[in-house]
């Protein structure tokens, strides 16, 4: 299918419950952090991008990230992979997209609005969460 064809829609990824103080960050095309951000008081953090779609569904864009023939990912880096050199993590959150429902999907292509996809950012021990991170709500939000 053509570039041209596929639909462009927003998502956002908010971390409630971040570890305060610990920089976060979305993931580059290039693996490089890109815009980093901190919680000062426990506020979450609010990661918003664009990504094409196709049917299928298909997921592309710079954020989008692959395993095997259908897992689509995104991920957020953490402490020392955001970009802090002296923090005492190194940590990836991996936040699946490829089971977005479909109706989320088309609303947001037909409709606009942004998909916000919600996680905890705070694991049971009290350091930043990482690995695969299961949503706690998704939605849509008008911008």
């Amino acid at each position: 299918m053509a570039r041209a064809e596929q639909r462009l829609i927003n998502l956002r990824i908010v971390i409630e419950q971040p570890v305060i103080g610990v920089l976060h960050s979305l993931q580059a095309k290039d693996g490089l952090p890109l815009d980093p951000k901190s919680s000062h008081e426990g506020e979450p953090l609010v990661f918003d991008f664009p990504i094409r779609i196709e049917p299928g569904p298909k997921f592309f864009g710079d954020q989008v990230r692959r395993e095997g023939p259908v897992r689509r990912f995104v991920y957020i880096r953490i402490g020392e992979l955001a970009g802090d050199p002296s923090s005492p993590w190194s940590r990836r959150m991996k936040i699946d997209i490829h089971d977005l429902d479909n109706d989320l999907l088309d609303h947001a292509a037909k409709h606009g609005g942004v998909i916000e996809t919600t996680v905890i950012g705070t694991d049971k021990d009290g350091t930043p969460t990482c690995a695969t991170v299961r949503p706690v709500r998704r939605r849509i939000v008008e911008r």
